[in-house]
């Protein structure tokens, strides 16, 4: 059986007398470091024990990182498990089974993972990581801040992190380019801020995103909104409606825009645009497209605007922008005005109106020279919808608007509260209690919903309010 580890180790027979190696996991795997001399291993975290990080630069200078990192994490754990063992016999190294485990997922972790975030990226209570650097780290768990006791061992071991969760998606972040915008592969969002601007040292922001797909059914469960809002959301998606989706940072506009587009309907040709790709779209014909900053000259930037005017020349039934926040703003309402019926959008604001200022303002952000009364026509004529969602105090992430674009009136654009969450009080653990109320007229977009055989099923939800 082949060893774990440095070739002067005696557990290395010659290779001619080898036997064939047998089915993994039994299997040991030889992640042998070269004869050359061993690069110094890095000390393990602060708060360990002597014994700990004695035994961690013993490992780290037996095995070499390449050839480890071609394990399967299962199997690597395993082979780290067998050296530890090993290496805390021969010199004599008290720790405990448990603590010598532990210590190969760590060591694991930090080789092929992402080191210290790892057990916060599988706590699926957990939504948001927030490192403000190496030891000060706070997760979101259950809609509460809280400080975690998870540590980097220094700056530069946050920064290394850093730059492997930038590496994995084609982009850069260190000194001369000390921010930028990625994702991990399970789709979260990730944001990054390197020192000299992040004086604390490395920022590492993770909006993480549930492994299971959240629908309206588990929206309700949750307490985002009630199941009579969900069937007139349900019913607008189905209709093809234009909807923007505003909120603050943090307040589910994401997970509520990846619950509406489930009602697409597998048939149609969707175009995504993001800065960061994270929609998790369900359908067979999805194209994402995903934005690319400048490089070091200053050259190669990919706007979104330059994707939402490509995507025009896709033939897509239906264009998603993850985030409107630019002069792209002009192209969305071009594009839902020019047969893309039933285009999505979120942008930050705090309210229904607020989100048409700030769309407004967005289009002027471009310079294009046209007159408040021209811009304000197009938003009329372009948006039939507008979902308000907040993160409240409790924790809880909820719809509390939904809105419709009437018309314009003069120079003003018409809004109706179609439905509105209202404040009741808490309840005894401090959960926020309310209701919806539903105006219960006709919206403005009757036709659509005649057209598509929903005006009856519309009815019939708001009678339930």
């Amino acid at each position: 059986m082949s060893g774990f580890g440095r070739r002067t180790e005696p557990a290395l027979p010659p290779r001619a007398e080898r036997a064939p190696p047998p089915p993994p996991p039994q299997a040991a795997v030889p992640i042998v470091r070269p004869a050359a001399p061993a690069m110094p291993a890095p000390a393990a975290p602060p708060a360990a024990t002597a014994s700990r990080t004695r035994l961690w630069s013993l490992v780290m200078e037996q095995v070499d990182p390449t050839l480890a990192a071609e394990l399967p994490g299962e199997r690597l754990r395993a082979e780290l498990e067998r050296l530890i063992h090993q290496i805390a016999d021969k010199h004599r190294i008290e720790l405990s089974a448990r603590e010598q485990a532990a210590l190969a997922r760590d060591i694991a972790d930090d080789m092929v993972g992402l080191g210290p975030l790892e057990p916060l990226l599988a706590d699926e209570t957990i939504t948001d990581i927030m490192v403000n650097g190496p030891t000060n780290i706070y997760v979101e768990a259950r809609g509460k801040l809280q400080k975690s006791d998870v540590r980097f061992r220094d700056s530069a071991h946050a920064a290394t992190i850093a730059q492997k969760i930038a590496a994995a998606v084609g982009r850069r972040v260190d000194e001369s380019s000390p921010m930028v915008d990625a994702r991990l592969a399970d789709g979260s969002r990730v944001n990054i801020v390197l020192p000299p601007l992040a004086l604390d040292g490395p920022c590492i922001s993770i909006r993480k995103f549930a492994r299971k797909r959240i629908d309206f059914a588990r929206m309700v469960e949750f307490g985002s909104l009630t199941a009579p809002v969900a069937r007139l959301l349900e019913i607008a998606a189905r209709c093809r409606l234009n909807i923007l989706i505003s909120g603050g940072t943090g307040s589910g506009k994401t997970t509520l825009l990846n619950a509406l587009s489930r009602l697409i309907d597998h048939s149609e040709r969707i175009v995504t645009i993001e800065d960061a790709a994270e929609l998790q779209l369900q359908q067979p014909h999805v194209v994402r497209l995903e934005t690319r900053p400048a490089n070091l000259e200053g050259k190669g930037e990919i706007t979104q605007r330059d994707l939402v005017k490509n995507a025009l020349r896709m033939r897509p039934d239906r264009i998603i922008l993850g985030e409107v926040r630019g002069p792209e703003a002009f192209d969305m309402l071009q594009a839902m005005n020019t047969g893309h019926d039933g285009s999505l959008g979120t942008l930050h604001a705090n309210s229904a109106r607020d989100a048409l200022i700030r769309v407004e303002n967005m289009v002027q952000m471009g310079s294009f020279g046209l007159p408040v009364k021209a811009i304000r026509t197009q938003i009329a004529s372009a948006l039939d919808m507008i979902i308000q969602i907040e993160r409240m105090r409790d924790g809880t992430r909820r719809v509390i608007q939904v809105s419709e674009v009437r018309g314009l009136e003069g120079e003003v654009i018409t809004m109706n509260d179609l439905v509105a969450f209202e404040y009741e009080g808490e309840d005894s653990q401090g959960r926020i209690r309310g209701r919806y109320r539903a105006a219960g007229i006709r919206p403005g977009f009757i036709a659509r919903l005649e057209y598509f055989g929903l005006d009856r099923a519309w009815l019939a939800a708001l009678e339930e309010f």
